[in-house]
């Protein structure tokens, strides 16, 4: 069956003139809203501000003045609504006293930066505040400070305060107080909160033993593992301050038996101002015994010489005294590895000691003011010596001397010549030999020099007799 074309009716479906009208809905929608904007733009706005050209002006901080403190209050607190209260017409409204501010500085830090001048920028950055507004009539007051919470986070840019002055057309730029934004906390007024931190904060710093404690704990955590061992090595050393340890020592000591013909052969420094010896020794080492001069935790730290040796350096005559300087090549020749690292801390003690007298007289001081001492040793040497005023006194000095002699004896097999020690102490040989000859020495002469022998038994000198003449 076939049909006429003109009787067939096309038509389009329902779904294809919605879509099209909304095309066309939206093609409208967009030119009267284009129309819209441009008509707009060519209307004046009414609330447009007035544009000025403004000379900027920068202001650097003085040391006389402080600078402005900026804070904000994330509890929605305005202190300018008292303000706005006192400025109304209205005679009914009572007249609100404003809030009390006020500002707490570091004393201690601020006489550093006073004392710095423009040098320091980092000290004046670092400077503590704490900002106090206290309303009136109220048991709240909003603290805010630029040393923890908020304020330790890290910061990226600094901050500054501009100020328009409409009259002169000047923009003034100037830095904020301590370079933060202080963070307006509410406490109660009074409250151990607010009150014991205004009293720690005006007091200065925190305690030495909290900053060891603190520093210790960031070495153990992010430290390397170099710096981790040598820690655990000094708090191994310092379990003697432990109540505990000291309690367990104590019991252990008085149950442990006692060798009086010992304590009678063995004296200390402070009868003779000598280190401790034994009179009836048999052996130049049990004379004085090493581990008498140099304690067990000590050894660790005085292998800076044989770690010299182990990388084929050279030793420094600036940094080492002359006697050890002298006797490097003879460590260079020892075969045996632990003797050549004992005998290199021996010198590496004598060194230390030398050092000590140096930094603590007048003739010395200059040779030895980059040396670096163990923080063990430095401790020992303080309390051993007890220099006053960064001097020794002349008791003190006779016993690091006899401490310095007797490890000389050590390093030389117990035959030494005097010249070398002599020079590194400044003094003079005649009363070198007089040193060695209360450590109980004798002297003999060699290829025209006097060579200083420790014979055993001790034998010291006794003290002369003085006779009245008649």
């Amino acid at each position: 069956m076939e049909l006429d074309s003109s009787h067939l009716l096309v038509s389009e479906s329902p779904q294809t003139a919605t879509k099209k009208s909304k095309k066309k809905r939206k093609r409208e929608k967009e030119r009267d809203e284009g129309a819209a904007a441009a008509q707009l733009k060519n209307e004046p706005t009414i609330n447009e501000q007035p544009r000025f050209d403004v000379k900027l002006q920068l202001v650097n901080n003085q040391f006389d003045k402080t600078p402005p403190v900026v804070g904000y209050f994330p509890s929605g607190y305005n202190p300018h609504k008292t303000n706005d209260i006192n400025n109304a017409q209205e005679p009914n409204l009572l007249l609100a006293a404003p809030p009390s501010v006020k500002l707490y500085r570091n004393a201690q830090r601020t006489k550093v930066e006073k004392s710095s001048g423009e040098k320091n920028e980092k000290g004046r950055s670092s400077e503590r505040l704490e900002l106090v507004v206290s309303p009136n009539e109220s048991n709240v007051e909003f603290v805010g400070n630029s040393y923890k919470g908020e304020a330790m986070a890290a910061q990226l840019c600094t901050y500054a305060l501009g100020v328009f002055d409409k009259a002169t057309q000047t923009l003034k730029i100037m830095p904020i107080a301590g370079n933060k934004i202080l963070r307006m906390e509410p406490k109660l007024r009074g409250s151990h909160a607010a009150d014991k931190e205004l009293a720690t904060f005006e007091n200065g710093e925190i305690t030495a033993d909290q900053r060891t404690a603190r520093l210790r704990q960031l070495n153990v955590q992010y430290g390397p593992k170099k710096s981790i061992i040598q820690d655990k090595k000094m708090q191994a050393l310092r379990k003697g301050d432990d109540p505990l340890s000291q309690k367990d020592l104590g019991r252990k000591i008085e149950n442990a038996p006692i060798n009086k013909d010992a304590l009678e052969s063995i004296s200390g420094h402070g009868a003779r101002n000598i280190p401790p010896y034994n009179s009836s020794a048999i052996t130049p080492q049990e004379a004085y015994p090493l581990d008498g001069i140099i304690i067990t935790g000590e050894w660790d730290f005085l292998e800076d010489i044989y770690k010299i040796l182990q990388v084929g350096g050279e030793v420094s005559s600036n940094a080492y005294p002359t006697f050890v300087c002298n006797r490097i090549q003879k460590l260079r020749e020892i075969q045996d590895e632990v003797e050549k690292k004992r005998l290199s801390c021996i010198f590496s003690y004598i060194t230390h000691l030398i050092k000590f007298k140096d930094q603590h007289s007048l003739d010395g001081a200059s040779s030895a003011r980059n040396h670096q001492f163990p923080s063990i040793l430095r401790q020992k040497f303080f309390e051993m010596f007890n220099p006053d005023r960064r001097r020794l006194s002349v008791e003190k000095i006779d016993l690091l001397i006899s401490y310095v002699l007797v490890l000389t004896l050590y390093a030389d097999d117990f035959r030494t010549f005097p010249a070398d020690v002599s020079n590194d102490l400044r003094m003079n040989p005649a009363t070198v030999k007089s040193h060695y000859r209360n450590l109980g020495c004798k002297m003999e002469r060699e290829k025209n020099k006097y060579l200083i022998i420790l014979s055993v038994p001790l034998e010291f000198p006794q003290p002369k007799r003085k006779f009245r003449k008649r």
